[in-house]
């Protein structure tokens, strides 16, 4: 991984922690790269002339207004939205953590996707690298991956999967699989409970019918119960996985991520908790759409132990033994 990536001389030094590219050195000015999405022109004047004026303010012993938020909620910087069960799905989660607190019997992870990566010449968090020169747009990116993510939050361990394909319930539940299959057989053996906290994604969510059927397999396959807990709507940033996206975009921060092997070698020399984490790319083509059948997810709800406050949010299959 430490070699030369293709494309213009830029690749990925494992040993040194740059990635090297020719051409120009430009400004780390986040206005001349904005972050993928964002940076208009428009927005970027605006922010502009406010600085100004602030500015202008002071000089003459006025005292600039603080900005309020908007009364609106939902948006960036704006206060989250809540439903009715919020409040109620933070305290079930708090109390399944305490109670299990100290039993190394039973193995607590967190998942989730991140936001697609895209392949090439992007600024990223609006800042390059070295002398690389950055897109500050969108150039019609065709090559992307989409990361999965499981954190053990207890001893630290963490494994992101990268899907070439579509963000599906099959992708999301073969990274359970490849995770179970990296444990060791006494770990396999020892555990009695597997809890796993999610967001509301709508690959992955109490209600999402090809989910709920891969993971009662995937508990028969185990022969270990499964219980699986979900943050509530505009949340998802307390689900513990989001933690470590945080650091893989700090990590690779500034980097053009050029070719799919220097995105590779940025995840695995990524840190968390000391650890460098278990990274692995799925070329699997996944369909979107796939659904049960009414008749289909009745046989699925027979497995399923719903909290009955909590329905969608707090869910518990059993396993079935073998033979």
């Amino acid at each position: 991984m430490g070699g030369k990536a293709s494309g213009g001389g830029r690749g990925f030094d494992g040993n040194r922690g740059i990635v090297r590219a020719a051409g120009s050195d430009l400004s780390n000015d986040g206005r001349l790269h904005p972050p993928d999405g964002g940076g208009s022109p428009g927005s970027i004047e605006k922010e502009r002339l406010s600085r100004k004026f602030a500015s202008m303010s002071e000089k003459h012993g006025e005292r600039a207004q603080p900005q309020r938020p908007s009364a609106a909620v939902g948006g960036q910087g704006q206060t989250p939205k809540k439903i009715a069960e919020t409040d109620g799905i933070f305290k079930n989660i708090k109390e399944n953590d305490e109670r299990r607190a100290g039993d190394e019997t039973v193995r607590r992870l967190s998942m989730d996707c991140k936001a697609t990566v895209k392949i090439g010449e992007y600024s990223r968090g609006g800042k390059t690298r070295g002398d690389n020169r950055a897109a500050d747009h969108d150039m019609g990116c065709t090559e992307k991956y989409t990361p999965f993510g499981i954190v053990d939050e207890d001893d630290g361990r963490l494994r992101i999967a990268f899907g070439s394909s579509a963000k599906t319930s099959d992708f999301i539940v073969d990274g359970l699989y490849d995770w179970y299959e990296d444990l060791s057989e006494q770990e396999k053996k020892d555990m009695s409970l597997l809890q796993i906290k999610a967001d509301n994604g709508p690959e992955s969510n109490g209600r999402r019918t090809r989910f709920l059927e891969r993971m009662v397999e995937f508990a028969d396959h185990i022969q270990t119960p499964v219980h699986l807990l979900y943050y509530p709507p505009y949340h998802s940033k307390y689900n513990p996985i989001e933690r470590c996206w945080g650091i893989l975009e700090k990590h690779w921060n500034g980097t053009l991520l050029t070719d799919v092997e220097t995105m590779l070698g940025w995840a695995k020399t990524m840190t968390w908790k000391g650890l460098h984490p278990v990274v692995n790319l799925r070329r699997k083509e996944y369909r979107k759409g796939v659904s049960l059948s009414k008749k289909a997810m009745e046989e699925v709800e027979l497995r399923l132990k719903r909290n009955p406050l909590l329905p969608k949010w707090d869910i518990l299959i059993e396993s079935r033994q073998k033979g």
